[in-house]
């Protein structure tokens, strides 16, 4: 077990098996566990206060948010044990690899400008469609000082509460954004090459995919338009690159195909895109090609988030979840 002033906040919504397993494994570490449910329907409730979670279930009068569900689950660790000095979060469909809070609390504790420590997440079940085997191509980012942490993360509670937590009205990439203000005051996030949680997504069919990559577009415009004005600017290539790839250059080739259609062959740019990024990644490594069509393609979907994002901020419309696991 860990010391006592160590909290864990769970969050879910509909994640059944998956979220009993996430339990399972940090209450074998501390019985200080928070799980927050965003409107579940499949007994993930009755199952976490079985299983000896304290449960903060989510007002439905108010839009849902991975932001907003964290900072109610912090606030509840607050209330519940007051003395803790670190929470460890993680999503619902995730489990907590054993081992990991002993090296993260030894890291933090020995580096007192350390903010937020994370570490390797993995898919449970990579070979299970391609879309696990890319999502655990993404998880796969180089250790050591960094710019941003993922949703699974160890916080230091003072420096959580002094940028005030997450924003809860961010649809996607909260984690980075709160990552930006706590560098702004100086504060450092790391990643450890240690494993820390296995993620199943659970992901089968395209459309779930595309569906993830217009929320990365959303979440990426509403962010960069939030720190429009900061040092420390985030999303802004992100956002380039997928109205360069996913408009720009489909206008071009599309209206100088009018003119004359040789300009069609402009279009080969996109399969040399995709082996410039193969290469990148590494020729030779597994699955590099795989990676590389579907970066390019996601561009495309991407912009559709940007646009989105805009389209609603002008019409004055709320925040709205893009849920991809339906």
């Amino acid at each position: 077990m860990i010391p006592d002033d160590i909290g864990v906040v769970a969050i879910g919504r509909n994640e059944g098996r998956r979220l009993a397993e996430c339990l399972a494994s940090v209450k074998s570490i501390t019985e200080n566990v928070v799980y927050v449910d965003s409107g579940s329907t499949d007994g993930s409730v009755a199952l976490a206060k079985r299983l000896g979670a304290h449960v903060v279930e989510l007002n439905l009068a108010q839009p849902f948010t991975a932001a907003r569900a964290r900072n109610e689950g912090f606030a509840a660790i607050k209330e519940l044990w007051p003395c803790t000095r670190f929470v460890q979060f993680v999503d619902g469909d995730c489990v907590l690899v054993q081992g990991w809070m002993h090296v993260a609390l030894a890291f933090i504790e020995q580096h007192k400008d350390v903010a937020i420590v994370c570490g390797r997440r993995r898919e449970r079940h990579p070979t299970a469609s391609v879309y696990n085997q890319l999502l655990d191509m993404e998880w796969n980012t180089p250790v050591g000082e960094t710019y941003a942490c993922g949703g699974d993360a160890l916080v230091r509670v003072g420096a959580f509460e002094t940028v005030g937590g997450f924003r809860p009205w961010v649809v996607a990439g909260e984690e980075p954004e709160l990552c930006v203000r706590l560098r702004q005051l100086g504060w450092k996030i790391w990643r450890l090459d240690a494993e820390m949680t296995r993620h199943d997504a659970a992901m089968t069919r395209l459309g779930q995919w595309w569906v993830r990559s217009v929320r990365t577009g959303y979440g990426c415009a509403q962010i960069s338009r939030i720190h429009r004005a900061s040092g420390l600017p985030i999303w802004r290539r992100a956002i380039a690159s997928a109205v360069v790839w996913g408009g720009l250059v489909p206008a071009i080739v599309g209206l100088g195909a009018l003119i004359h259609p040789v300009v069609l062959c402009c279009a080969a740019i996109y399969p040399i895109q995709a082996c410039r990024i193969a290469i990148r990644h590494g020729i030779n490594s597994p699955g590099s090609g795989l990676y590389a069509i579907f970066t390019v393609t996601a561009k495309f979907a991407q912009l559709l988030g940007i646009a989105k994002f805009y389209w609603r901020s002008w019409r004055g419309q709320t925040v709205q979840l893009i849920e991809y696991k339906v």
